[in-house]
């Protein structure tokens, strides 16, 4: 594999004024090292801006190929310069939640006392989720007697993480965090289409049904009278009123992200099913506490991977605060991260939430390799190529179809942003480290992507 220089004619040749004479000698020596002329745009262009004529071109590219197992760099450009990420962060929440959290993910702590249960949420994202149908904890809570009290008092963060986009607040992919999340912090939301059997017009012939799993008690209204094009479902920025446009598919479904008010909103959406009241309270006794495991950390980070899931990774991220100094702060387990196992990062990168939906991260390309490196060397690729998509699967589902089993990667997108880090088995056999970050850049993103697809098919 071709090596690439970091240095430029242009630049060796300043270098070499700076420490000779113009001497008869030296400019015969200068046109060797120039080719008896002036160095051509073409020749710079192809060492300094390598994605010319690409759909790359006007965009900030930084791309890290490196052998896994030596560190030999194989290929690199703008190596050490900080790029937006977009959901590669998830690669930070992933190897912390394997190095915190072990291999059980903590569903609940509790206190049983003589006359009631202390509970202390963990921030656990699969209670109550539709897609994990064994539920641990709720059946704990479901078979005691004594009364249940749980606390916010460990609740030491916002609801929404820093620099996310203030308007997306009822957008699928962006739930509210909280310290006990319930039904993935969002209303499941189904229009049905069925045959009207006393219809009261033509126009009535048909009736439409709109339900919400779980059901709610909240304020909902209509917003037409007839049937627009598309059904549709939003929220009040800050309550539970929601707002609906039917349409006219004869089946739809849209989620929309809840208000928790950290506890409440979700107790409220419990109790229907558990048929007890939990009491808040502001008490925080956690003396020994025991712990209800709710299921094996994988089977959440898997998912967490291969479609991206935001919630699951800024809960999971809280979910190690807990665990490592008992309260709820991304802030400070991303402090302990850094000062800690990832102290020797090459370069500290602008960590600020769990998903990536924030535009403050900022991450370099040789520092995401080193992050997938350590990683592949503590957790070994049996683990890892079980965690994250190959080609065909997950968010490469339409990519990489030739390289199946060769692949295992995270995608990123944000607008105009681009991203795909992960690990490659070369053509000879050899595990490979690759980070390809691009930012603004104005090509459709299919294209993009294709272009990486196309760059990273050459190893």
């Amino acid at each position: 594999m071709k090596k690439f220089s970091t240095y430029s004619i242009p630049a060796l040749t300043k270098a070499f004024l700076k420490h000779r004479k113009k001497t008869v000698g030296a400019v015969f020596i200068l046109m060797l090292l120039t080719g008896c002329s002036a160095p051509k745009a073409t020749t710079v262009t192809s060492i300094n801006a390598p994605f010319s004529g690409t759909v790359l071109e006007n965009a900030h590219v930084g791309v890290v190929v490196s052998d896994a197992t030596t560190g030999e760099v194989l290929y690199a450009h703008n190596a050490d310069k900080y790029f937006t990420p977009a959901s590669n962060m998830k690669l930070f929440s992933l190897y912390t939640a394997l190095s915190v959290l072990n291999d059980q993910l903590p569903g609940m702590d509790y206190v049983e006392t003589t006359d009631s249960i202390f509970l202390f949420p963990t921030g656990d994202p699969t209670f109550l989720h539709p897609d994990f149908k064994d539920q641990p904890v709720f059946d704990f809570l479901k078979k005691t007697s004594l009364p249940l009290a749980m606390t916010t008092a460990n609740w030491n963060e916002k609801h929404f993480g820093p620099g996310w986009a203030w308007n997306d607040y009822d957008s699928y992919y962006m739930p509210e965090r909280s310290p006990f999340p319930v039904y993935g912090n969002v209303i499941h939301w189904v229009q049905q289409t069925r045959k009207n059997e006393q219809p009261l017009s033509v126009e009535d012939s048909l009736e439409t049904l709109v339900l919400s799993e779980p059901d709610i008690n909240w304020k909902v209204n209509f917003l037409y009278g007839k049937k627009g094009n598309t059904f549709g479902v939003s929220r009040a920025k800050d309550s539970n009123h929601f707002f609906i446009a039917e349409g006219k598919e004869p089946s739809a479904t849209a989620d929309v992200p809840f208000v928790t008010d950290t506890l409440r909103s979700g107790l409220e959406l419990l109790y229907d099913s558990l048929r007890k009241d939990i009491s808040i309270t502001s008490t925080l006794r956690r003396e020994f506490p025991q712990t209800v495991y709710s299921r094996p950390l994988d089977s959440v980070l898997r998912p967490m991977m291969h479609v991206s899931d935001n919630f699951f990774a800024e809960q999971l991220l809280l979910c190690c605060s807990y665990m490592k100094t008992g309260y709820f702060n991304a802030a400070s387990i991303i402090d302990s991260m850094m000062t800690g196992p990832l102290a020797a990062m090459p370069d500290k990168p602008r960590w600020v939430d769990g998903s990536g939906l924030s535009r403050y991260n900022l991450v370099t390309p040789r520092s995401m390799t080193w992050l997938l490196r350590k990683m592949q060397q503590e957790f070994g690729m049996d683990r890892l190529k079980h965690i994250l998509p190959t080609g065909g699967e997950g968010t490469l589902k339409n990519y990489y179809l030739g390289q199946k089993g060769r692949i295992f990667a995270k995608t990123g997108t944000l607008s105009n942003q681009v991203a795909l880090s992960g690990y490659l088995y070369s053509k000879k056999g050899k595990l490979l480290v690759f980070s390809f970050l691009i930012n603004n850049h104005t090509a459709p993103v299919s294209e993009v992507r294709r272009y990486v697809e196309e760059f990273l098919s050459r190893f």
